[in-house]
């Protein structure tokens, strides 16, 4: 993939994208990253998280709508290095994560609201390729995410 800036893609594309509203930290080893979307929505409970990070990525980015919590990590450093072993390039979660230390060092990029040392029940709750909404964005298996140290935008396709 081409070198980008989201500046640069939203000067150059300004009605094929929209920025996400929200103040997620960087925490992956890859600062920026991009990719087709893979979606999840689950609340407190990283289940379906864990399901795909195991399947193949195939460069994709999974957008997970947790809810916006803060009371428990959807994202760890055991999900998160079988996803960079199953080709995923990197999440963007409206949520929390967790092993922040192990995740940095890890070839995935990783945007999320915070930290949060608490594990998640697992109950097998979630929905996965769906539409979701996250930071004012609705995000469809399909669209792309470009993410780096300016801010993570969705356009609808590939831009660079």
């Amino acid at each position: 993939m081409a070198a980008f800036t989201t500046p640069d893609l939203c000067d150059d594309h300004p009605d094929r994208i929209k920025v996400v509203n929200l103040p997620l930290r960087s925490f992956g080893g890859k600062a920026t990253f991009a990719g087709p979307v893979a979606t999840i929505k689950c609340f407190e409970d990283n289940s379906k998280v864990k399901e795909q990070a195991a399947q193949p990525g195939k460069g994709r980015v999974m957008v997970v709508d947790g809810g916006g919590s803060t009371r428990h990590a959807l994202l760890g450093d055991l999900i998160a290095a079988g996803a960079v072993d199953n080709g995923w390039a990197g999440f963007v979660i409206w949520g929390c994560i967790r092993d922040v230390d192990v995740i940095a060092n890890l070839d995935l990029g990783v945007k999320a609201l915070g930290a949060c040392p608490v594990k998640t029940e697992k109950r097998g709750l979630g929905d996965v390729d769906i539409a979701i909404r996250v930071g004012g964005v609705s995000f469809s298996p399909g669209d792309w995410v470009y993410a780096d140290n300016n801010g993570v935008i969705r356009a609808d396709g590939p831009l660079t």
